[in-house]
């Protein structure tokens, strides 16, 4: 789904407080606790999180799951281990209503992607 807003916090007000709020809130706080100098913005009619050259992490309410899109997941993680347990697609993690996002190891795998990023290593698809 597209939300048709110009700041983040239109684009929480548009969200239907549900399980994807607050899946999506909980995966948002965990991309901005990882690194706090990430700018959060909207781009593509989604939250976007980067710098004012580049968007590392977007993030989005679906209408069956939150989708976490990061580019080449397998730049990141090439033996998979850290998103065991995710749905995968090409390009972004989904987040359905059934994945406890505490019991997965997204947490290691954003800060491994802003930690590759920062160091200017290619993770885009």
């Amino acid at each position: 789904m597209l939300y048709d807003v110009k700041t983040p916090e239109e684009y929480h007000q548009a969200l239907e407080t549900d399980w994807r709020k607050e899946k999506l809130l909980e995966l948002r706080e965990m991309i901005l606790s990882s690194s706090p100098d990430l700018v959060e913005g909207i781009r593509y009619k989604m939250l976007s999180f980067g710098d004012a050259d580049q968007v590392v992490f977007q993030l989005n309410a679906q209408k069956n799951y939150v989708s976490l899109y990061i580019g080449d997941t397998k730049k990141v993680d090439p033996s998979g281990e850290l998103l065991e347990g995710i749905d995968k697609g090409k390009g972004c993690l989904r987040f359905k209503k059934s994945t406890v996002v505490a019991e997965t190891r997204i947490d290691e795998f954003i800060a491994k992607t802003i930690e590759l990023w920062k160091a200017g290593e290619d993770i885009d698809c």
